[in-house]
C-alpha cells in the first residue's frame, strides 16, 4: 500500500526513510523517537514547551541580527516559534519523557515543528525542508545547552506566575487566621504531650512564618536559575556558536519573559551538572515538608468531632464515608499531604538525576525537567486549594480553652516561685488524683487564691518573661 494511502509521507534522515503522518508538523527524527520510546505516556508539560518555543524564537531573532540566518526564513521561524510558545502545537510534541538523556529528541521535535510551520508560512509543504530544522532553526544551538536552558526558563516562569502567588495566597489566609485566633488560649503540645499554654493564633503565626520563609528561599532559587547554559553548544566550549549569540539571546529572552536571564560564566559546570535545578528542587522539597506538617497539625486539631482533639472545625466539603452516614473527613488536608509526598519523591529523582552528569553532559535531563516542573505545578495548586477550601473556612471550638485549666503543664509557672522539684510534685499529684494544678497548689504549697490567679494566668504564659515572681 502506498504511503499516501496510509495518510503518511516519507521523510529521510541519515539513518534512512521514515513514515510520518501526512498532517504532522514533526518529521523523521520525532517519528523515530515515538517508535523508540513507547514507555510511559508522559509528555513534556506546557511550561516546558512554551520555554522551548521562546528560546527558538529568540535564537532566530539573534541569528538574523548576526547575519547568520536569511531574514525571510528567519521571520517565518520567529512566527512559528512564537506559535509553539503560545501552545498552538502542543499535540505535535508526542515524545515520551523517558527518552534520550540529553533531550535531543525533544529539541529536534521542536526544530522540526518550527521548520515545517515556517515552511508552510512561506508557501511550502511540510517535510520539504525549505526551512531546515538543523541548518536554520538550530543555528548556534545544541540540545545539550537548549534543553537545560528550557528547564531553567520554564521553572522560572512557573515559580513566578503560579507558585509564589499560590504561596502568597496561603500566607495571607494563615495570617488572617492567626489574627482572628489570637484571643484563643489552648494547651500547647510537645512530643504529642501537654505543654505550656499557647495561643491558637500563635500556632498559625508559625505556619504563616513557614510559608514566608519558603517564599524567601524560592527567591534564592530564582537567582540560581537565571544563569543558563545557552551558548555552550555540545560540551560547553561554544563550538559552532557565534560569540555574541548567547548574550544576545538571553537579552531577548529577558525581554520576552520579564525575567532577567543571564548566560552562565561557567559553561562547563552548567552542562556537565544541573546543580541549580537540584537546589531549586530542594527548596520545593523543604516547602513540601513544611506544608505537610501544617496540614497534619490542622487535621489533628480538627479530629473528632467527639473522640478527637476537636479544637478546630474544618469546612465540610464532601461526605466522608460510603458506609458511615454523616461522617465528614479532612479531605483537603489529606490531598495536601499526598501532594507533598509526591514532591518529596520527585526531589529524589532530581537529585539522583544530577549524579548522572557523565563527563561533559548530564543524561537525565528529561526526567529532571518532568519532576521539577511537576513539583512546581503540584505545590502551586495545592497551596491555593488549601487556602481556599480549608484555611479560610476554619473555625475554632471551645475545646482548646476548656482544657487549659486541666492542663498539668500549668505547673511550669509555679517553678520560679516554689522551685522545679516542688512544682513537679504538684503536677504528679494532680495527674494521680484528677485534680487541677490550681487545686493541688492551694492545698500543698500554701499559696493564696490571689497569688495563684496571678501565677497561673494562661494568657501570661503565652508571652516571654518571668511572671510568677522570684525563685523559691
Amino acid at each position: 500500500m502506498a504511503a499516501e494511502a496510509r495518510k503518511t509521507r516519507i521523510e529521510r534522515d541519515f539513518l534512512g526513510e521514515m513514515e510520518v503522518p501526512v498532517d504532522a508538523y514533526y518529521g523523521a527524527h520525532t517519528a523515530r523517537a515515538i517508535r523508540n520510546f513507547p514507555i510511559s505516556g508522559l509528555r513534556f508539560s506546557r511550561p516546558f514547551i512554551r520555554a522551548l518555543g521562546l528560546i527558538k524564537q529568540s535564537a532566530a531573532e539573534v541569528n538574523m541580527e548576526l547575519a547568520l540566518l536569511d531574514r525571510r526564513i528567519g521571520e517565518a521561524i520567529v512566527r512559528a516559534a512564537g506559535e509553539v510558545a503560545e501552545g498552538r502545537f502542543d499535540e505535535q510534541f508526542p515524545i515520551d519523557i523517558y527518552q534520550t538523556g540529553s533531550g535531543t529528541s525533544t529539541n529536534m521535535n521542536a526544530n522540526e515543528v518550527i521548520s515545517n510551520r515556517a515552511a508552510e508560512l512561506l508557501g511550502g509543504q511540510r517535510g520539504g525542508k525549505t526551512v531546515h530544522p538543523n541548518d536554520h532553526v538550530n543555528i548556534c544551538q545544541s540540545s545539550n545547552d537548549v534543553i537545560p536552558t528550557a528547564i531553567h526558563l520554564a521553572a522560572l516562569m512557573e515559580i513566578r506566575s503560579a507558585l509564589i502567588p499560590g504561596l502568597e495566597r496561603l500566607q495571607r489566609s494563615l495570617e488572617a487566621k492567626a489574627k482572628g485566633f489570637y484571643p484563643i488560649v489552648k494547651t500547647g503540645r510537645t512530643h504529642l504531650m501537654d505543654a505550656t499554654p499557647i495561643r491558637l493564633g500563635q500556632e498559625f503565626e508559625g505556619y504563616a512564618g513557614q510559608v514566608a520563609r519558603a517564599i524567601r528561599r524560592l527567591r534564592y532559587a530564582q537567582d540560581e536559575l537565571r544563569e543558563v547554559p545557552l551558548g555552550g553548544t555540545a560540551v560547553g566550549t561554544g563550538t559552532n556558536a557565534h560569540p555574541e549569540f548567547a548574550r544576545r539571546a538571553c537579552a531577548r529572552l529577558s525581554k520576552l519573559t520579564g525575567i532577567d536571564i543571564q548566560e552562565t560564566d561557567a559553561h562547563f559546570q552548567a552542562q556537565a551538572s544541573l546543580d541549580a535545578l537540584v537546589f531549586a528542587s530542594s527548596v520545593l522539597r523543604t516547602y513540601a515538608t513544611a506544608l505537610m506538617k501544617m496540614a497534619n497539625d490542622i487535621r489533628w486539631m480538627g479530629s473528632g468531632p467527639h473522640a478527637g482533639l476537636g479544637e478546630l472545625q474544618l469546612p465540610a466539603v464532601q461526605p466522608g464515608s460510603s458506609i458511615m452516614p454523616g461522617k465528614v473527613n479532612p479531605v483537603i488536608t489529606e490531598s495536601v499531604i499526598q501532594a507533598c509526598a509526591q514532591v518529596q519523591g520527585n526531589d529524589l529523582v532530581v537529585g539522583v538525576g544530577n549524579q548522572w552528569g557523565n563527563f561533559e553532559l548530564n543524561t537525565m535531563m528529561p526526567v529532571i525537567a518532568h519532576n521539577l516542573l511537576w513539583s512546581i505545578e503540584l505545590l502551586a495548586a495545592v497551596s491555593r486549594n488549601f487556602a481556599e477550601q480549608c484555611i479560610e473556612g476554619l473555625t475554632a471550638t471551645d475545646r482548646g480553652p476548656e482544657l487549659v485549666e486541666r492542663g498539668l503543664m500549668l505547673a511550669t509557672a509555679l517553678a520560679p516561685v516554689v522551685g522545679y522539684d516542688k512544682a513537679a510534685e504538684v503536677a504528679k499529684t494532680a495527674a494521680a488524683t484528677g485534680r487541677t494544678i490550681r487545686q493541688v497548689a492551694t492545698e500543698t504549697r500554701g499559696l493564696s487564691d490571689a497569688q495563684l490567679k496571678e501565677i497561673l494566668d494562661p494568657e501570661k504564659m503565652t508571652a516571654a518573661g518571668l511572671h510568677g515572681g522570684g525563685g523559691g
